[in-house]
This record gives C-alpha cells, structure tokens and sequence, in this order.
C-alpha cells in the first residue's frame, strides 16, 4: 500500500531535476518554486473548469506569489556577498 502512495505522490507532485548551481539555499528555493508551479497549475484547472470564481484564483495566486517572494528574500536569492541585490 506504501507503494501506490508513492506513485501517486510522484503523479500528483512531479519534481525535477536541480541543474543550477548547488548550494542549500537553491535547493530550497527550487522545492519552492516547483511548489509554487505545481499549485499555480491546479488553481488555474480550477479557475478553467468553473470550480472557483476568477477572483478566488486570483487571490490564492497573489498569496502564493507572496509567499514565494517571502522565500526568496529569507533565502537571500539574488543578494551578492556586499548586500546589493542583483536587480539593482
């Protein structure tokens, strides 16, 4: 039985490879991403097939924008060794 629910984990939240640099706080942030991306898909089937309204969708996406954001900066992605930011 722990074997279908393993295949089944990997059908519903398929995770890909990691080819970036590696370091701790990039593989965490790429989990993230992925994340975002895999609930991202399913609020947008929702949406498509009429299962929550436009504004739902929109609103559970800001969030999770948000929240990947929030990642991102508690990560320090993009901050070079000085502090600045590379989106200067």
């Amino acid at each position: 039985m722990e074997t279908a629910q393993v295949n089944k984990d990997d059908f519903l939240y398929p995770r890909s490879r990691y080819y970036g640099q590696v370091k701790p706080e990039n593989l965490v942030f790429n989990a993230n991403l992925q994340e975002f991306a895999q609930k991202i898909s399913f609020i947008c089937s929702l949406e498509t097939s009429g299962k929550i309204s436009p504004e739902d969708a929109y609103e559970q996406v800001k969030a999770l924008w948000k929240q990947l954001k929030r990642a991102k900066k508690e990560l320090h992605i993009g901050e070079n060794p000085f502090g600045n930011t590379e989106e200067s």
